[in-house]
């Protein structure tokens, strides 16, 4: 009898998971794949976690969907490209159906009144963020995936309250996941001298809410709504190498200034509305005329549950499918969806070049495990896949035939993908993509070149490890 009862129950769960996700196979998988190992187990976290998939609707109702009377505003405020009249026209005719795809995008549309600044090393960023802050007059709005409240964090705990003090209005968002370790005292410091405060759905608020998998992992910074900051870096002693077993961190983050700013200051506003329930007034006050002369295009895309469609997938997928002759891609976790995996092995095996960098040392192993199961999927087409062993690489960045390149927080995983608030920058400018190029060669220089027969030598151990990750791998 209770073989009958449990037996039943297992179908049960099974046709439910069918059900609930048969439009993503791959996740599946995954979830029968848990259940099978922790019957029980494996159905608490599924309705916990999975079903958070389900609250797309609700966030889309509060969250970032831009409305037509702020997308108007906007264009009134900055010079959008018209048919990309501001690129080089190869370019372009290489390259049309990604700009045909990048147009589409009414909610990001290309600006052509831009000045960008590249930064590959965490402790000049830092220096660059906290100068641009020292000069705020107005307002300052951070957000972050993780802040820590460590001697860096503390840095610019001290700055921050320097300026509340002066009369500048302070915002700071923070992931309730990312920042879990963000100490109270910390919270409460700022809260004293008036900067304002909020998590992005706090663990356990989210956990019974079953929204946990959607986590903020955005990085913004927005100094007087003329100066914006994004990339890849958070806010913690690690990233200047304060992980012993890691070391050196190597990170890519963008300055912007002019156009593309509006942009990350209204995600800015619309992640602070969705995470405090109220929105932030007196607009105008936020979108101030700038003065940049600067004639770089720039587009600035967001995906996340809030939107109806996963932009910067479909902007990965579309700039690799369109590849002639390069295609340079560097991340720190590498599960990618599988029309990336697709787009990847076809290019490299039509004779592009194909290059992907991913790090030595990994802050995950099950990700890391996953990541070397599809590198190895990526060497029989002929890919050139690198791990980089001067310390642990985060940088987000895919070239493409040394035209254009995209940076931001978006990993190349299907968390990123599918899940997770991220935010990237296109960029066009050939001395900026010249100068990721650069950043590349050096990371490649510091990397170690995967020979194809490397893979022959694992364990069985190491390759039953590999399995085990890629079956979870849409879920990690």
């Amino acid at each position: 009898m209770w073989m009958l009862i449990i037996l039943g129950l297992f179908v049960v769960q099974t046709v439910t998971v069918l059900f609930a996700e048969y439009r993503n196979p791959s996740k599946t998988v995954a979830w029968l794949t848990i259940m099978i190992l922790f019957p029980v187990i494996g159905v608490v976290l599924y309705y916990f976690l999975a079903q958070g998939y389900k609250k797309k609707r609700r966030v889309r109702r509060v969250g970032g969907q831009m409305s037509t009377e702020t997308r108007a505003f906007l264009a009134s405020l900055t010079r959008a490209v018209p048919h990309m009249a501001k690129l080089d026209v190869r370019i372009v005719q290489d390259h049309q159906r990604t700009f045909n795809y990048l147009e589409s995008l009414t909610d990001a549309p290309m600006t052509s009144r831009n000045e960008v600044t590249v930064y590959t090393e965490c402790s000049d960023t830092y220096s660059a963020m906290l100068a641009a802050m020292a000069e705020a007059v107005d307002h300052i709005h951070i957000q972050f995936y993780t802040i820590r409240s460590d001697r860096v964090g503390r840095g610019f705990l001290k700055l921050l309250t320097a300026k509340a003090l002066e009369g500048v209005q302070v915002r700071v968002l923070y992931d309730g996941v990312g920042s879990y370790k963000l100490d109270k005292v910390f919270i409460r410091e700022m809260k004293q001298v008036g900067i304002e405060v909020s998590s992005f759905l706090p663990p356990l608020i989210a956990f019974f809410d079953k929204r946990v998998n959607f986590r903020n992992h955005r990085k913004i910074v927005v100094i007087d709504g003329k100066v914006g900051f994004m990339g890849g870096l958070n806010i913690g002693e690690e990233y200047l190498g304060g992980d012993k077993r890691l070391g050196y961190w190597r990170d890519t983050h963008l300055r912007l200034n002019g156009d593309a700013v509006h942009y990350m200051q209204h995600l800015f506003m619309s992640d602070w509305c969705l995470s405090t329930g109220t929105s932030i007034k007196k607009v105008g006050r936020y979108y101030p005329e700038h003065r940049i002369q600067g004639q770089e295009v720039v587009q600035i895309i967001a995906s996340g549950p809030d939107k109806h469609w996963d932009a910067i997938l479909e902007m990965f997928f579309a700039a690799i499918a369109s590849a002639k002759s390069s295609i340079y891609l560097t991340s720190p976790y590498f599960i990618p969806e599988s029309s990336i995996t697709m787009a990847l092995k076809t290019a490299a095996i039509s004779g592009v070049d194909v290059r992907i960098i991913i790090p030595l040392k990994a802050d995950s192993r099950l990700v890391h495990w996953a990541s070397l199961s599809y590198i190895e999927e990526m060497q029989q087409a002929g890919v050139k896949c690198y791990l980089y062993h001067k310390g642990f690489i985060h940088a987000k960045v895919l070239i493409i035939d040394e035209v254009m390149a995209t940076v931001g927080t978006a990993n190349m995983d299907m968390r990123s993908f599918f899940s997770n608030f991220e935010l990237n920058a296109v960029l066009f400018d050939p001395s900026t993509v010249a100068k990721l190029l650069q950043d590349f060669q050096t990371d490649q220089d510091n990397s170690i070149l995967l020979k194809q027969q490397d893979g022959s030598k694992r364990s069985k151990l190491q390759r039953l490890k590999e399995v085990g990750a890629r079956l979870l791998s849409p879920l990690l």
